[in-house]
């Protein structure tokens, strides 16, 4: 019998950089391995331009993509929750594996500093991938 896959859930205030990021990077390291999801405590109107330009850099195409606000089946379906600048804005869901990513915030910056907080993401969501999905 199979396990089951993990179901990550990212979360942000605005959903509309850093989560997005890494859920885009989750599913194309993880592929068929993890269940992904990204939201916002606070989801904002529209993707970050500069993020969108960053990711297709990586020929990964996030521009269909929209801030999502968080609900609470999300959370409660997600084994592992990443948190990245929600302070106390996005909500607790107990018996859940949470880390918290400090990471800069791609609002407002120019594309060049977005390119280091993606690399960034990258090598963390391959760290993570890794580890949920290790065999025994």
């Amino acid at each position: 019998m199979t396990p089951p896959m993990p179901t990550i859930l990212f979360l942000c205030v605005h959903n509309a950089g850093r989560s997005q990021m890494a859920a885009a990077f989750a599913r194309t390291l993880g592929a068929e391995q993890v269940i992904v999801h990204s939201a916002g405590s606070a989801p904002g109107e529209h993707l970050n331009p500069a993020v969108v330009q960053a990711m297709l850099e990586v020929a990964i195409d996030i521009s269909n993509e929209a801030p999502k606000r968080l609900t609470e089946e999300m959370g409660l379906d997600a084994d592992v929750i990443i948190t990245m600048g929600c302070g106390d804005a996005c909500p607790v869901y107990p018996g859940k594996k949470y880390l918290d990513w400090e990471l800069q915030d791609p609002a407002g910056q120019p594309v060049e500093v977005v390119r280091a907080i993606r690399d960034d993401i990258r090598n963390r969501v391959a760290d993570l991938i890794a580890e949920l999905v290790k065999s025994p």
